[in-house]
């Protein structure tokens, strides 16, 4: 049987993607709009590893092993706590009721949102290829390098 035109044996590309949930809050500063004002939404991340070859399992990472980084992450920094940008004078108020919420050097939006998760993976040695990050079941935004 022939090949695929599109697939040679010298360019394997093998991709995972893993789907994690979480709640949050946030709001955009600088923006004119309903995202001006705190709110919250249910998030989900995808989150792709790549790789040109497998390990000795024949796996590109173990889905339990990409959970147990990215989750565990997720829910010590980012799960249920206000998303907001550094300078935001909301978090002065969110200290001083001593709420949980997560700093950002930039407004918390769903490109940066993609980002900062992007970045954490890629920290851990990951084989990082995008993050898309999903604010609503019908908007998302990637990142990937």
């Amino acid at each position: 049987m022939g090949r695929s035109w599109w697939w040679t044996e010298e360019d394997p590309l093998y991709n995972v993607v893993k789907e994690i949930h979480f709640c949050y809050g946030h709001r955009l500063l600088d923006y004119d709009g309903k995202c001006a004002h705190p709110h919250g939404h249910n998030g989900k991340i995808e989150i792709e590893l790549s790789s040109k070859s497998l390990d000795d399992r024949g796996m590109v990472f173990d889905f339990g092993d990409i959970k147990e980084i990215i989750q565990r992450w997720i829910d010590n920094e980012l799960d249920h706590k206000m998303i907001l940008k550094k300078d935001d004078p909301l978090i002065k108020n969110l200290k001083d009721l001593k709420e949980p919420y997560f700093e950002m050097t930039e407004n918390p939006t769903a490109e940066n949102l993609a980002k900062l998760i992007y970045t954490y993976a890629k920290s851990k040695k990951l084989p990082i290829s995008r993050v898309t990050f999903w604010e609503t079941p019908s908007s998302s935004a990637t990142y990937s390098e």
